[in-house]
């Protein structure tokens, strides 16, 4: 099979083109014949050397994929050979044929297609994980997205906002804020020329925000916890500010506030699988009824994955880039 390697840490062009043999798969796997793979910073990282693969997964990068089972072990599941899913994955994925957990698998949401569905699992994933598991964003809460444009955040701001959240977002630019809010949330910051916790503030009449999904870190965390309400809970998946910050502690202990963080990729299949069941049942009838819809912003062919990096990394998209096979 034709699949994309990373042949040293680096830029962009060290992804290159190579012949793999097609994956056989273990007690619990499918084996897809991948149709499109999603680009996500988490494939970046890896690429310059900053996140190693787990332990057993591939080292090719793509952690989403969705496309048809051709074989594999459907004794834990309803699957079965013939059937199109998109997936959530450990690695291999910017490949013609990935294994997957069968658990980890979900069926393309009725109306999609194949490259809408694989811009999902990574971004919904770590989306429900985080903003609806860990910070327990409930009822009447209000959501802090920072990086609305991104994956993430194009997807952190549909969830909470088709399930009744007044959420808020930050992003790099005009034009990406009013994509923001043409998504569903009530207020697109322009942190490039506004202070996001000023804003917040003023917006909350100064109660502050239930839960802030944090891409960032660094030094935006101390501005962070002045913007949250009593009760309120900082999550953060990445640290693309810094990974240290000064705080006041006080603040914490005054009001009761939350600070915690997780990273998907190396949690046990079983912990996965309970999210995949979670988004089917809360999040895929929302797909499937379009109050969800899947923002990409370019494809690109698999030879094509450092172009793909590169627009990345450029930051100038909204939305998804995806691989298509």
């Amino acid at each position: 099979m034709r699949a994309i390697e990373i042949i040293h840490p680096g830029g962009p062009d060290v992804l290159q083109i190579c012949e793999r043999a097609i994956p056989s798969f273990a007690a619990g796997e499918v084996l897809i014949k991948v149709q499109a793979a999603g680009i996500n910073r988490p494939d970046v990282f890896q690429r310059t050397g900053n996140y190693s693969p787990p332990p057993g997964a591939s080292d090719l990068p793509g952690l989403e994929i969705a496309g048809e089972i051709v074989d594999g072990d459907f004794s834990q599941t309803h699957l079965r050979k013939g059937d199109l899913v998109c997936a959530l994955v450990a690695g291999g994925g910017y490949a013609e044929y990935c294994n997957a957990p069968a658990l980890q698998c979900l069926p393309l949401p009725a109306g999609w297609n194949a490259i809408e569905a694989g811009s999902l699992p990574e971004t919904f994933f770590t989306v429900w994980s985080n903003v609806f598991d860990r910070a327990k964003l409930s009822a009447g809460e209000t959501l802090l997205v920072q990086g609305g444009s991104s994956g993430i955040g194009v997807a952190a701001i549909q969830i909470a906002s088709a399930l009744g959240h007044r959420v808020f977002a930050t992003a790099g630019s005009d034009e990406k804020c009013r994509a923001c809010e043409a998504l569903g949330a009530v207020r697109g910051i322009n942190y490039r020329n506004e202070d996001f916790a000023a804003v917040i503030k003023d917006a909350t009449d100064g109660n502050g925000v239930n839960v802030i999904l944090d891409m960032v870190a660094g030094d935006y965390v101390a501005r962070e916890i002045s913007c949250l309400a009593d009760d309120g809970r900082l999550v953060c998946i990445a640290t693309l500010g810094g990974s240290s910050a000064n705080i006041d502690l006080r603040q914490v202990l005054m009001r009761r506030l939350t600070i915690t963080g997780s990273t998907l990729r190396p949690r046990p299949i079983g912990f996965k699988a309970a999210i995949a069941a979670q988004l089917q049942q809360q999040v895929w009838p929302l797909l499937a009824a379009r109050k969800i819809k899947p923002v990409i912003f370019r494809t690109f062919p698999l030879e094509q994955a450092a172009q793909a990096h590169a627009l990345m990394e450029s930051s100038s998209h909204i939305g998804k880039i995806m691989l298509t096979l």
